[in-house]
């Protein structure tokens, strides 16, 4: 299945950033079956809010194609967005949004609120639970072995 083979490679991401000491989020964004955009969490490496792996997606991808418009592209992230990701996403326009695991603090594709059901003009598709096992995994991992650590 198509979604899986994209997840899989937000999830190589998400592995990347794990070995960096990052929580393990990886976002890929697509277009006709390539990748135009990739990204990963760089908060603790950047020390910024700002560096989330969808930002980091979809700044690649608007650089690649020239074009702040991502209407034609998919993105595939193993975390649910936050809110300020989703108003990312809604700016540039993309079509698909799919994620792995649900984020139950600040999940804004409906686990705490969904932006996209708001009247702001746009919607993309949104599809949750690919891969969620694996993607939950990871999250679950990181965590353990940052409390294992104290």
């Amino acid at each position: 299945m198509e979604y899986e083979r994209w997840m899989r490679a937000a999830l190589a991401l998400a592995d990347e950033a794990a070995a960096a000491g990052e929580v393990p989020v990886g976002c890929v964004i697509v277009r006709d079956g390539v990748i135009v955009g990739r990204g990963r969490n760089r908060r603790e490496e950047k020390k910024s809010a700002l560096a989330h792996a969808e930002i980091a997606a979809i700044d690649e991808a608007c650089r690649a194609l020239g074009d702040w418009r991502l209407s034609d592209c998919s993105l595939y992230v193993t975390l649910e967005p936050c809110p300020m990701c989703a108003g990312a996403i809604l700016n540039a326009r993309l079509k698909r949004v799919c994620f792995g695991a649900r984020d139950e603090k600040t999940g804004s594709c409906g686990s705490v609120l969904n932006l996209f059901e708001e009247n702001y003009g746009y919607r993309p598709a949104v599809y949750g639970g690919i891969l969620e096992a694996e993607c939950l995994r990871r999250m679950q991992s990181f965590f353990q072995g940052l409390r294992s650590a104290d």
